[in-house]
């Protein structure tokens, strides 16, 4: 049986959704255990044990491990790698911090944002920001995989695993956390939403993106996103930005709005459920990958739109 292990996605409190999607991936592989590194991160580990079929949770709790800096948690991936096959995480910040050190010291091939697993050494990843994909497989003895979440639906929680601490002597004498700020704009979380409304350059100015955009998502209990060209001309902050360099969303309702559709963004959402595209340029790619197209003026549309609501 091929053994894996799965870095968890947490924040010491709450599992994040993404480790019950990578979950997925990984038991399309084999047989799994789910490694928990934090500070003071119990809760973490008892939610990780309900993930159905995990065959047991790794506890790893210490100081060295409280801000999941990539160093002392690569070094505790590494102590564990004797002992699986393949190690996997979710491609998120940490995931894509942490993983890129294991594969470089192990001196193995990542294998980065999974889409689909055909067999323990096969993997369909996308290229070419998304308009190709890739069919590989690895001969590598420990595979390291990073997995698109947005790609697996999670698996369900209705398990009781066990929970075996763990003792590690790692220290870190390479990086310090030096601090974090958590920007709380009181709308959804951009990754997780359900419904995401985005803006673009076409908007004109950060006055009217968040005059005229804000009140839609409002009403819509929509998280923000952005293309690229929006972020850049400042109309809203990085961390909105919807894109290959951004954030990859699939919800079940995204809606772009003066949003031209360059491939880059639509590597970011175009696995949503369904999408909405207002563009008054009507050979707009976006409205290629549109379900619902309308060539109008944003100025005039989204306020409609909104008062319809």
């Amino acid at each position: 049986m091929i053994k894996v292990l799965l870095l968890a996605e947490h924040d010491n409190s709450v599992l994040n959704e993404a480790t019950a999607r990578a979950a997925t991936a990984a038991l399309a592989i084999g047989e799994v255990d789910v490694l928990v590194a934090g500070k003071n991160c119990a809760s973490v580990a008892k939610s990780a044990a309900v993930l159905r079929d995990i065959n047991k949770v790794l506890h790893a709790d210490s100081e060295t491990f409280a801000h999941h800096l990539a160093e002392p948690v690569a070094d505790l991936l590494l102590e564990l790698a004797g002992l699986y096959d393949a190690i996997l995480a979710p491609a998120t910040s940490n995931g894509k911090n942490v993983l890129p050190r294991v594969a470089a010291l192990l001196d193995v091939m990542q294998i980065s944002e999974i889409i689909e697993v055909i067999a323990p050494d096969t993997f369909v990843r996308p290229v070419y920001a998304g308009n190709a994909l890739q069919k590989l497989r690895s001969d590598e003895t420990k595979k390291v995989i990073t997995v698109r979440t947005t790609a697996f639906e999670p698996v369900r929680s209705d398990a009781s695993a066990p929970v075996e601490a763990i003792s590690s002597n790692i220290t870190n004498d390479k990086s310090s956390f030096v601090g974090e700020a958590l920007a709380d704009s009181g709308r959804a979380d951009l990754t997780t939403a359900k419904t995401v409304v985005s803006g673009g350059r076409a908007f004109g100015s950060k006055e009217k993106f968040e005059e005229l955009l804000f009140p839609l998502a409002e009403k819509l209990g929509a998280a923000i996103g952005a293309s690229r060209a929006a972020v850049d001309a400042d109309f809203a902050p990085n961390d909105c930005q919807v894109g290959q360099t951004g954030k990859v969303v699939a919800p079940d309702l995204y809606i772009a709005i003066g949003i031209s559709g360059a491939i880059q963004h639509l590597a970011g959402m175009k696995d949503a459920k369904t999408i909405v595209a207002i563009n008054s340029d009507e050979d707009a790619p976006i409205f290629e990958i549109a379900d619902y197209a309308l060539v109008a003026d944003l100025f005039e549309a989204v306020p409609e739109l909104t008062s319809k609501l």
